[in-house]
């Protein structure tokens, strides 16, 4: 009962006039920013950081606005991974897998409203989930370290074979290509350089943004030039604005089980919602596609990412506000605020500034209520974006990449090395390389060699950490259970088929 007496309170705070004009700006910020590549929502909160002082806000305030940009980015990136294939975070590539697809064969207007939806659903959830376990989930993600960590990653590779299509020896290659760029730039645990060739510029390593823009969205111009100039046809309508009733109900259970993932992995400081997103992703294709259209214009594609990073966004804020230790690089920005702010997260947050935290949670889903009644209604005018003819919307989005890229780091090198990228996704497209998997290796490898030495460092190289605790012995288990899953599942399907074939 004492929840729910603090939830009401914090529901008292959340509806004042002032906060809730700051969850409307902070939602309706976050989805324009979440559609434009290379902005995305720690820019915009470190550039509004000042703006907060000079308008004298409360803590509390200041969070529901940061927040509301942040989650609301989660939406606005699907958009433009919807429609234009324009990923601007890693999390927003796996949307991209069947999002895209859909929007060729017409259905964008569906692919939409099912982001919407399952953002709204997986960010309740995770609410829900914040509200009533944060004490618990803060213990549970302190134990994770360095070994637990890399098992994670390994875990998270061992579900590539649901983002390879059907070869898997080209999905391997691509992982490892990604897995290269990763060790690019300077040694994490040293000063030695790797593979920079002399170039300043790759110091700091490949960044995501443009590797991902390059791959993705290049290539998708230069793939639609080609198609264009060949005399194929290229898919211009919409379809309908709505998802149907057997739509919602057969995604509704992988919104569920990839809410409760995402909400668990974003718990962990560093994980956040890339790695939910893939494990979401693969997880699903696993268990509900028995007809192997994952990749290929499955709802339940766009459903199971868009539930597990809206979720993994409001996970992430457990370690942060639990334990002070941000769990992803938006809340790391949100942490400085708070701490210059003069309110200190950690494990007495709630008992010194209950409105803070309580006044945040009430926000979260007043927030998530304000998002789906704005984008909603706006399904149709977002799909009619494909309505706009190839031959002016192909130079705008070449434009958008541009200028996004740029604006990154304001660097001339990187708007080169994303038009290399976008050489490289091109002819990997015509050889059949899927692109998802480079991401995964890029974005997963640094995590992974940084955690393995430390773990080893910690141990004087002895290995047999990675196989101590409870939690890496679960990971090491479901990591053989989904190598061999997928093998059991075709050679029962094939089974089922042969009967089938016998009987008739």
């Amino acid at each position: 009962m004492e929840v729910f007496q603090l939830l009401g309170q914090g529901f008292t705070i959340a509806l004042q006039p002032t906060n809730l004009l700051l969850a409307l700006i902070g939602v309706s910020l976050g989805t324009v920013i979440g559609m434009l590549p290379g902005v995305g929502p720690i820019n915009t909160i470190a550039i509004l950081i000042p703006i907060t002082f000079a308008l004298n806000l409360e803590p509390t305030s200041a969070i529901i606005m940061f927040a509301g940009i942040y989650y609301g980015s989660q939406y606005g990136n699907s958009i433009s991974s919807i429609l234009l294939n324009v990923p601007g975070t890693a999390s927003a590539v796996v949307t991209a897998l069947d999002g895209y697809p859909m929007a060729q064969q017409g259905r964008a207007g569906p692919a939409l409203a099912m982001s919407a939806i399952s953002s709204f659903i997986g960010g309740t959830i995770s609410i829900f989930f914040l509200i009533f376990f944060a004490p618990l989930l803060s213990r549970w993600a302190i134990n994770f370290g360095p070994a637990e960590y890399f098992v994670l990653m390994v875990f998270a590779f061992s579900t590539l074979s649901s983002l390879t299509g059907s070869n898997v020896f080209k999905g391997i290659v691509a992982a490892l290509f990604g897995l290269i760029l990763s060790t690019v730039g300077i040694d994490p645990q040293g000063t030695a350089t790797r593979f920079t060739f002399g170039r300043m510029n790759l110091l700091d390593g490949m960044d995501f943004v443009v590797v991902a823009i390059g791959l993705f969205a290049v290539s998708e111009v230069l793939q639609m030039l080609s198609e264009t100039d060949s005399g194929k046809h290229v898919q211009t309508s919409v379809g309908r604005v709505f998802i149907s009733l057997k739509e919602f109900t057969s995604s509704l259970w992988t919104i569920v089980r990839s809410s409760v993932s995402g909400f668990l992995i974003g718990a962990l400081p560093g994980a956040g919602s890339t790695i939910a997103s893939f494990v979401a992703y693969t997880t699903e294709k696993q268990i509900v596609d028995r007809d192997d259209q994952f990749g290929k214009g499955d709802i339940r594609g766009v459903a199971a990412p868009e539930s597990s990073n809206n979720s993994a966004s409001v996970g992430a804020f457990i370690p942060m506000l639990t334990l002070g230790v941000p769990g992803s690089g938006t809340t790391a920005v949100m942490l400085a605020a708070l701490l210059s702010l003069g309110v200190r997260p950690g494990p007495l947050l709630i008992q010194d500034n209950p409105e803070v935290f309580w006044g945040l949670a009430a926000s979260m889903y007043i927030g998530n209520v304000i998002l789906i009644v704005l984008n909603l209604p706006l399904v149709g005018l977002f799909a009619r974006i494909l309505l706009i003819p190839r031959w002016v919307l192909m130079p705008l989005v070449a434009t958008l990449s541009f200028v996004g890229v740029y604006a990154v780091n304001n660097n001339p090198f990187d708007v080169l090395l994303m038009a290399g990228f976008g050489f490289i996704g091109y002819f990997m497209r015509k050889l059949g390389f899927p692109l998802a998997p480079v991401i995964l290796g890029l974005v997963l490898g640094d995590l992974m060699e940084v955690n393995l030495r430390r773990a080893l460092t910690y141990t004087q190289g002895n290995w047999s950490i990675l196989f101590e605790s409870s939690i890496t012995i679960t990971l090491w288990v479901l990591t053989a259970i989904s190598l061999v899953a997928p093998v059991v599942i075709k050679q029962v399907a094939r089974r089922r088929r042969e009967l089938h074939l016998e009987g008739e």
